[in-house]
Parts: C-alpha cells; sequence; structure tokens
C-alpha cells in the first residue's frame, strides 16, 4: 500500500465525536433506510456502528451493479458488501445504496434507463440529507466506485452535507476516452475498433446510434435503450468536477486495474493537487486481491465473491476519514 499526496495519514481514527445515533450497533447493526426517490422510494442498507462514527455513503458501478457489488450478468463480487463490513471493523459507519429503477430502488421511476448523471447526483443529494438526519453528523463523507466515483464528483457541485469524496478506482478523464482505451486493450477487438470509435464519436456529438450499422459484437454496448445516459455520460469531464470540489479528496488505484488505469488516478491527483492518493498495487478493479496471480486470478474477483477485499483499504480509508474528523479541543 502507498498513500501519496496532499499527505499521508497514519493516525488512528479519533474519539467518538460527541454526536448522536439512531440505532445502537454493537458489531454493526444493518438497517433498512428509504429516502425519496422520484416515483417511489429509493433504498439503501445502514450498517451503524457506535454512536458519532463517521459513515461513508457508498455508490455503485456502471450499469445494473447492487448495492453489494452483483449484477445479473455475471458480476459477483460481494465488494461493497465487504467493504461496508471491513469499515464497520474500523469503526465506520456505512450506507450501500440501489439505484433509481434498479434492485429494491426499482419503484423509484418507472424505467431504470431514464437516467442522467445528474439524476443520480440528485439521489447521492437526497441520502446524504437523510443520512444527517439519521445519524445527527453535520456531515456524510460520499464514496463512488469506478462510474459511482463521477456521480459522487457530480453531486459535489452542490457539496452541502458532504464531508469529503472517496474516489474508488474512478476514471479522471471522459468517459469516451476511457472507453477507446478498454477496447484497444483487448487485441480480439481490433477489427472493431474503427466502427466503435465511430459510434463513440456520435455519443459524444450527442448523435443517436443506428446500432444496424454496427457488427453484432458491438450491439449491446451500443444499444438504443442506453444511447441516452451515455450520450450524457461522455458529456462529463471527472477532472473537471474534481478541480471545482474544495472539500477533501481520496484517491484510490488499483495496479491490476484493466477498465481504469493509471493516467486517471494521475488526472485526477493533477486537477486537485491537496488530494490523498491511495495505491493498492495487488488491487484489480473491483477492490479485491487476487488469491493467485496472472490474469485467471484476477478475473475470478469478478466472479467468487469469496476473493477477499484488498485488506489495505478500508484502514486507509480510516485513517484518511480520521486526519479530518478530530474532536475539537
Amino acid at each position: 500500500m502507498r498513500l501519496l499526496g496532499g499527505r499521508t495519514v497514519r493516525h488512528a481514527l479519533a474519539g467518538a465525536l460527541g454526536l448522536s445515533a439512531i440505532f445502537a450497533a454493537a458489531g454493526g447493526m444493518a438497517e433498512e433506510l428509504e429516502a425519496p426517490g422520484p416515483k417511489g422510494p429509493l433504498r439503501g442498507e445502514y450498517r451503524a456502528v457506535a454512536a458519532g462514527a463517521p459513515v461513508v455513503l457508498i455508490i455503485p458501478g456502471s450499469g445494473p451493479t447492487d448495492r453489494d457489488g452483483n449484477n445479473p450478468f455475471g458480476l459477483r463480487t460481494d465488494a461493497y458488501k465487504m467493504l461496508a463490513e471491513a469499515l464497520a471493523g474500523q469503526g465506520v459507519a456505512s450506507l450501500r445504496i440501489d439505484k433509481r429503477g434498479m434492485f429494491r430502488s426499482a419503484g423509484a421511476i418507472g424505467d431504470a434507463n431514464a437516467v442522467t448523471v445528474a439524476a443520480y447526483a440528485d439521489d447521492v443529494r437526497r441520502w446524504v440529507q437523510l443520512l444527517r438526519r439519521v445519524t445527527g453528523r453535520p456531515c456524510v463523507w460520499v464514496a463512488g466506485h469506478s462510474e459511482g466515483g463521477l456521480v459522487a464528483l457530480r453531486a459535489a457541485a452542490t457539496p452541502d452535507g458532504m464531508c469529503g469524496l472517496i474516489l474508488l478506482t474512478t476514471p479522471g478523464r471522459p468517459l469516451g476516452v476511457l472507453l477507446r482505451r478498454q477496447l484497444a486493450a483487448n487485441p480480439f477487438n481490433v477489427v472493431l475498433l474503427p466502427h466503435a470509435y465511430w459510434a463513440i464519436s456520435e455519443l459524444e456529438a450527442k448523435r443517436r446510434v443506428p446500432v444496424e450499422k454496427l457488427p453484432a459484437a458491438l450491439r449491446p454496448l451500443f444499444a438504443p435503450a442506453v444511447q441516452p445516459y451515455l450520450i450524457d455520460l461522455l458529456a462529463h469531464d471527472p477532472a473537471k468536477l474534481a478541480a471545482a470540489f474544495r472539500g477533501p479528496i481520496l484517491i484510490v488505484h488499483a495496479g491490476l486495474d484493466a477498465q481504469v488505469f493509471a493516467e486517471d488516478a494521475a488526472a485526477l491527483s493533477a486537477a486537485a493537487p491537496g488530494a490523498v492518493r491511495l495505491d493498492l498495487p495487488g488491487a484489480t478493479h473491483v477492490l479485491k486481491r487476487p488469491r493467485r496471480s496472472g490474469r485467471a486470478g484476477a478475473l475470478k474477483t469478478y466472479t467468487d465473491p469469496t476473493e477477499p477485499l484488498d485488506p489495505d483499504l478500508a484502514p486507509a480509508i480510516r485513517a484518511f476519514i480520521a486526519t479530518r474528523e478530530r474532536p475539537k479541543k
């Protein structure tokens, strides 16, 4: 583990901050919470610890990823659930959420694809204000994983009630740049690249792409139902959003990440020079440290929920928070 940037965090978590919490939680008790959504409730699982403990809101990554870090298309990590448990062991409370239109937040909107980054950011702000009421805390730490980090950055444009940001393997460049890099990294995509690059450029220009003009292998990526969201998503620059935020930021980079790259962490660090950077050299994009080396070991972290979370992650988050949450003397 390496901690770089603004300052190295090494202090133990400060003691209780003198605030009240609604849920008594020896060992980290889990409670279902609801926040108001557009048409129905948003839902998440709150894991409380000691009264007055800091609280982290965990925002899922892209697509139909649930509060635990899993999706119906084979992603089985339990990464967010494991992170919440690890944070509880460090004396930090957390809330894991299902995005609007999905899973237990399915009733929040009628169409899960009818979303924007700004809409997700509005939901984050709703959760922040609810957590402040539930815990009595003056502010909430907002942690976003992958695309969820972009949502956190967008939400922080109006940072009322946010202590700071924890960007977990988060893009630092516009998503079109990153998507081209991801596609090019697979040598089997070489014949698809001209078509994919054309489609990305069209979406960046805010034009819909006729999927019948694309090879069959690319059509799911650019499905008509998700193109409005992709057009919105590609319009955001994470580094510019990071530069505009004036609160503390922890940037987490995973050394075995095959989806978000070192250049992204560097771009975020350059945009927010006061941020702290945490390097986890042995972790994959899903924040896990493979038991086995090589590509097979890395891939298993996406499909086997028993693969361990990187053991350095939760203590580093705890230490980062602690340096900014010391009780007033």
